[in-house]
């Protein structure tokens, strides 16, 4: 693991930058000032500190990795080790807390094998004018779909492909998912990432021209996760249709930096670089090499 103020880092510590375009920015954003929360799947309290903290909210952390709730403790009021695929999980929950302002789900859903069911646990939590926040990957950027052209869809610690990941979600089936349960969606955003600013750079580069241009034809082929809140149907106001959502251009100096840590990265030594249509685009193999921890934190962080 790597470091952070001096200490060994967890996979999901990351500093927040809470004007930026990453998906914990945003979610921390929809949540407001001085709410009651719920947040599922907390980690090592990467978000949790600035919900406490920054946002001086009352925040109750689920977490199951022992690792992981140790560091939380700091700074939520109350910690809870439960598992997410226990259905009956949000039960005690409730007895012990109450409802809630806002329940938060940040990147975890496709961890779970029935994410419906944990999101309707995350309905039944909200009082009377509570909402639900969601971030989800979304596998349906062009970058995953370069992957699957080549034949080689590998999995990794951390980005889309994370190999925890067991459930994959497109635009169309994150609608689908929180309308199933009830809800609609108020707020919507998208994190948007070119290829060339993912962790699939170098696949993307090996694809013909014409096959690149093809996928980006989609015009959500550029998103890389999808940031909702959500409230239950009956008092939603305004609900959104996420295939009527733009699809903005990143920022020029975001684009930059994310190009230029993408292009610290080579292949994996267990990549198969063989091309599945003719000879492609040659790949450049660089000689330095970006500790992949570190990395990770600034994706899904900073």
């Amino acid at each position: 693991m790597a470091k952070r103020n001096g200490k060994t880092a967890h996979k999901y510590e990351y500093d927040i930058d809470l004007g930026s375009d990453v998906a914990p920015a945003r979610v921390l954003r929809m949540v407001g000032t001085g709410k009651k929360v719920l947040e599922i799947g907390a980690g090592p309290g990467s978000i949790t500190r600035h919900l406490s903290g920054t946002l001086g909210c009352d925040v109750v952390a689920l977490e199951i990795e022992p690792e992981a709730l140790e560091k939380l403790k700091p700074f939520a009021r109350s910690v809870y080790k439960l598992d997410l695929n226990d259905p009956t999980w949000h039960q005690n929950i409730e007895d012990l807390e109450g409802k809630f302002d806002v329940v938060i789900a940040a990147d975890v859903l496709e961890h779970v094998y029935d994410p419906w069911r944990v999101l309707n646990g995350m309905k039944a939590l909200l009082n009377d004018t509570g909402s639900v926040i969601l971030s989800i990957p979304h596998v349906g950027h062009s970058a995953v779909a370069a992957c699957l052209l080549d034949e080689d869809f590998q999995y990794g610690p951390w980005g889309l492909l994370d190999k925890t990941h067991i459930r994959f979600f497109g635009i169309k089936n994150v609608q689908a998912l929180i309308q199933s349960q009830g809800l609609e969606i108020e707020q919507a955003e998208y994190v948007v990432r070119t290829p060339q600013m993912t962790e699939f750079a170098h696949r993307w580069a090996r694809l013909p021209e014409d096959v690149r241009n093809a996928l980006e034809r989609n015009r959500y082929s550029h998103v890389y996760q999808v940031v909702t809140r959500s409230v239950p149907r009956e008092r939603a106001v305004g609900k959104i249709d996420l295939m009527s959502v733009d699809v903005p251009a990143p920022e020029k100096k975001v684009a930059s930096y994310w190009e230029s840590v993408m292009s610290s990265f080579s292949p994996g030594n267990d990549s198969d670089l063989r091309s599945t249509m003719g000879d492609g685009v040659a790949v450049r193999v660089h000689s330095g090499r970006t500790p992949i921890g570190r990395f990770a934190r600034r994706l899904f962080g900073s």
